[in-house]
C-alpha cells in the first residue's frame, strides 16, 4: 500500500512545457511586431525547462520518487509577411522529457503543429513620439503524433486540438521603447483515452472521451527595440484553465486537470554585426505561482534569420 501510494504521488506532477513555457522571441503570436510584405523569418529555438517542486492543487510540495523533471524542446519557426499588416506563422516543436529518479521513463517526439494568421487591424500614430497598433490573431494547433497523453509528468502534450482568438495592443515609441498587452481565449477539443472509463473532479465516468476545459491567458511586456533588430524585454503571463479538477492526494493526475500559472521572464535578441539579418536570441522565465503545475525555470536560446529584411515594424 505504501509503495502504491508513493508511486501514485510520483505521478501527481502535471506541468507541461507546452502549456507553460512557450519560447519568448520576436515576431510571435502574442507580440506587437509585424513583418513587412514578402519578409520571411525563420528560426530554431532550444528550450530547457526544469522543476523539482510543484503545486498539487494549491499545496506546494516535492516528491523524491521523481526527483527533478526536465523538458527539452527544439522548435522550428517560420513567419511570412503576406502583406505589411498580415502575417502567417507556423511552429513545429520536438520534445524530450525525463525524470531524475523513480521508475517513470521519459518520452520524446513531435508535439503539436501550430498555425496562425496575424492581422494588424489598426496602426495609428498617436503623436510624433509613437504609434499605436491593434492586432488580431487566429491560431490553431493539432497533435502531430499519437503520443501518450496520460503519463502527465512526462507526457509531451495534452493531445487536444486547439483554436484560439487573440487580441493585442502595442504602443511603439519613436525612441524605441514599447509596451504590449495581449489576451487570448483558447477552445480545446475532447481527447480520447486508451481505456473506457476515468475518474476526475470527484466523478466516475464510463467513457473514453474526455472534455477538455478551455483556457484564458493574459500577457504584458515592456522593452526596447532598435531598427537594426536589437531587442530586449521583460514579460508577465497569467494562464487560467476554465474548469477542470485538482490533482487528488494519493491519486494520479488527469489530462483535464486545472493548470493555472503566473510566469515572468526576460529576453534579449542581438543581431550579429555585419550580418544583421541573423540574430542571436536568449530568454529566461520562471513560474512563480500556480495550481497543478511545476515551479519551473525555463531557459531558451536560438538563432533567427530574416530574408528580404526591411526596417523593423
Amino acid at each position: 500500500m505504501l509503495m502504491h501510494s508513493r508511486f501514485s504521488r510520483a505521478l501527481c506532477t502535471s506541468a507541461l512545457l507546452a502549456c507553460l513555457a512557450a519560447p519568448l522571441h520576436a515576431q510571435t503570436i502574442d507580440d506587437g511586431i509585424m513583418l513587412g510584405k514578402h519578409e520571411l523569418l525563420t528560426g530554431n529555438f532550444y528550450s530547457w525547462d526544469t522543476w523539482d517542486e510543484y503545486w498539487e492543487g494549491t499545496l506546494k510540495r516535492t516528491n523524491g520518487n521523481i526527483g527533478t523533471i526536465t523538458t527539452e524542446v527544439n522548435t522550428i519557426t517560420a513567419n511570412y509577411g503576406v502583406f505589411d499588416r498580415f502575417n502567417l506563422i507556423g511552429t513545429v516543436p520536438y520534445v524530450w522529457t525525463r525524470s531524475s529518479q523513480g521508475v517513470l521513463h521519459g518520452i520524446e517526439g513531435f508535439q503539436d503543429l501550430t498555425l496562425a494568421a496575424k492581422w494588424s487591424v489598426l496602426e495609428k500614430p498617436m503623436t510624433s513620439a509613437g504609434t499605436l497598433r491593434t492586432i488580431v490573431v487566429v491560431s490553431a494547433g493539432i497533435p502531430m503524433t499519437d503520443y501518450n497523453l496520460e503519463l502527465l509528468p512526462l507526457s509531451i502534450g495534452l493531445g487536444s486540438t486547439r483554436v484560439s482568438w487573440r487580441g493585442t495592443v502595442n504602443y511603439q515609441s519613436t525612441p524605441g521603447w514599447y509596451l504590449t498587452g495581449s489576451t487570448a481565449y483558447t477552445m480545446r477539443s475532447k481527447v480520447q483515452l486508451d481505456r473506457p472509463y476515468f475518474f476526475t473532479n470527484d466523478e466516475f465516468v464510463m467513457s473514453d472521451r474526455v472534455d477538455m476545459p478551455n483556457t484564458f491567458d493574459l500577457m504584458a511586456s515592456a522593452g526596447y527595440m532598435k531598427s537594426n533588430g536589437f531587442m530586449t524585454s521583460v514579460s508577465f503571463t497569467q494562464q487560467r484553465t476554465l474548469g477542470g479538477g485538482d490533482i487528488r492526494r494519493q491519486d494520479m493526475p488527469f489530462v483535464s486537470n486545472r493548470m493555472n500559472a503566473f510566469r515572468a521572464g526576460g529576453m534579449v535578441m542581438y543581431p550579429i554585426p555585419t550580418l544583421e539579418s541573423l540574430a542571436v536570441h536568449f530568454a529566461v522565465g520562471h513560474t512563480f505561482d500556480g495550481r497543478n503545475v511545476g515551479e519551473a525555470t525555463t531557459v531558451t536560446t536560438g538563432l533567427q534569420y530574416t530574408f528580404n529584411r526591411s526596417s523593423t515594424r
